[in-house]
């Protein structure tokens, strides 16, 4: 199985240490399973220093040929509640988790003033229904 699709319920459970990433995974599969047909949503998951929660929130709403995302605001909550790491994540409501261009391009931007702040991007996840893909995993973070 490609490690960067996986089933959304797989996601990082085989490292203990990492099973409250894998908690955070499982959480944002929840909330994009509960999406309604054809939108799109980008969420940001915010953690302190020692990778532990802070807060999460959803960062846009749209729809597949458009989602605004604001990146200033994603990085102001950051700021804000003294954020070190956050997890980005948004749904593909085709079904295909795979990441388009843009994706990959928003990918590059976000680490690129994630990392002028001090602050690590540990992953930007896709959903759909039935699968996740990591941009990390994908070698593409």
């Amino acid at each position: 199985m490609n490690v960067a699709a996986m089933p959304a319920g797989r996601a990082l459970r085989s490292c203990p240490e990492q099973a409250q990433l894998a908690a955070l995974f499982e959480h944002l599969h929840y909330a994009f399973s509960a999406v309604a047909a054809g939108e799109e949503r980008f969420h940001a998951i915010f953690l302190d220093h020692e990778r532990t929660y802070l807060d999460d929130c959803v960062m846009a709403c749209g729809h597949s040929a458009h989602l605004p995302v604001r990146l200033r605001d994603i990085f102001a909550r950051a700021l804000a509640i003294g954020a070190r790491a956050i997890i980005v994540s948004h749904n593909h409501p085709s079904g295909d988790c795979r990441p388009s261009r843009s994706d990959i391009d928003a990918t590059r931007r976000l680490t690129e003033i994630a990392r002028a702040l001090d602050i690590e991007l540990l992953d930007h996840l896709i959903f759909t229904r039935e699968k996740v893909y990591s941009m990390r995993a994908g070698g593409k973070l």
